[in-house]
């Protein structure tokens, strides 16, 4: 057993970081400012977005998108239930109603067969979440959006650096169609916390940039430079969602890793995808049928809790015996008592999602985990769940 514990995620800063987040200190521009507005354009050129419209999270992201697109009272948004709260909080707080679609067991991504059957003549978005940074299928849901007129919004909160068809998510999709990221600290990169819309809609991002922004007119957070003007107007009331030049100065520094952080993510994935083949009791996560990138945010078998006579938590508490860390992502949306008031759903209402839901858990994953750390994470699962004969 390790002497040490093992985390489940844990962040790379590099001292590169460190010492852009000490000149933001030393200039004494702490809030939005230039490396913000860099952060912003350096991840348009990354991920081919049009507009990058940086805000202090993802859930304020999803929450800007949602207004900016005008979605509230009276309106409903399909998303999937192995989700993240925010998610469905966002589309709560907007005034909408959420609208759950179950998932394919196999990629773990809401199933467009059952986005369309949850349209109604109040549907006015999709949100699809390209869980643990693997792509939805987006051919067949942009299809659905464009036969019913929806708006989608991607939640691309693990998918930064996954691609669909070639394309990176984040591209640009059209009018009425954005990519929101996640910084949070377990992220693919980091600003502590964070996010990023982007979209290649000019009038959304407009919204999105006043609206992130207490309404104030574009531009505005620039009144206390040299060649700023004191003048802004307020076009509509607003929230104050902005990210500051501190976590820019981090994220910039981190998108220049990004592509070091994946290899590494993908080379600890291929050594679990042939080493945990010989676990007893696991099901291993599966390839999706189309062309993509995976970004592999997170690891994430199922326990097979009928063969192993276990349940998931009991694997998850075994491993932490072995200092091991775990997590689970996620119980199912609905099984939550407010989310099951807010959709009417319960157990037996989305076998796919309630399947993996109580089976699901992450294994430890992040570019500085060693060959040695992601050996221990094998010997412990041999250990709880044996090995095939």
């Amino acid at each position: 057993m390790r002497d040490d514990f093992l985390p489940f995620a844990r962040p790379s800063v590099s001292e590169d970081a460190i010492n852009e987040v000490v000149e933001s200190i030393r200039s004494g521009w702490l809030a939005m400012g230039p490396k913000t507005i860099r952060f912003e354009e350096n991840f348009s050129k990354y991920t081919g977005a049009s507009w990058s419209v940086s805000v202090n999270s993802a859930t304020a992201g999803l929450h800007t998108t949602l207004l900016a697109l005008d979605i509230g009272p009276g309106d409903e948004v399909i998303t999937t239930p192995m989700t993240f709260a925010a998610t469905v909080n966002t589309i709560m707080f907007a005034g909408a109603r959420p609208v759950l679609a179950d998932i394919d067991r196999n990629t773990l991504n809401i199933d467009p067969d059952k986005i369309e059957k949850a349209v109604t003549k109040n549907t006015k978005a999709i949100i699809p979440v390209h869980f643990a940074g693997m792509p939805c299928d987006m051919d067949r849901i942009e299809a659905i959006a464009d036969k019913y007129g929806l708006a989608i919004i991607e939640d691309a909160a693990h998918a930064l650096g996954a691609s669909y068809k070639g394309r990176k998510i984040g591209a640009d999709r059209g009018k009425r169609r954005a990519s929101v990221f996640s910084f949070h600290p377990t992220k693919n990169i980091t600003t502590g916390e964070g996010g990023m819309i982007c979209t290649g809609d000019e009038a959304l991002a407009e919204k999105a940039t006043v609206l992130r922004q207490n309404g104030m007119s574009k531009g505005a957070w620039n009144r206390y430079a040299a060649k700023g003007s004191a003048n802004y107007d307020i076009f509509f009331p607003g929230l104050k969602y902005t990210m500051m030049d501190i976590q820019a100065a981090i994220g910039d520094s981190q998108l220049r890793e990004l592509g070091s952080f994946n290899a590494r993510r993908k080379e600890i994935v291929s050594f679990y995808m042939e080493e945990l083949s010989k676990a007893e009791g696991l099901i291993l996560p599966k390839p999706a049928p189309w062309e993509h990138e995976h970004s592999w945010h997170i690891f994430t078998p199922l326990v097979d809790t009928e063969k192993l006579g276990m349940s998931r938590d009991d694997f998850m508490a075994e491993m932490k015996k072995r200092n091991i860390g775990t997590a689970l992502h996620y119980q199912a949306i609905h099984l939550f008592t407010c989310f099951s008031e807010a959709t009417g759903l319960g157990r037996g209402s989305l076998p796919e999602a309630e399947y993996v839901s109580d089976r699901i858990v992450s294994l430890p994953l992040f570019p500085a985990m060693t060959d040695r750390d992601a050996r221990d994470v094998v010997e412990a699962v041999f250990e709880i769940c044996g090995k095939k004969s």
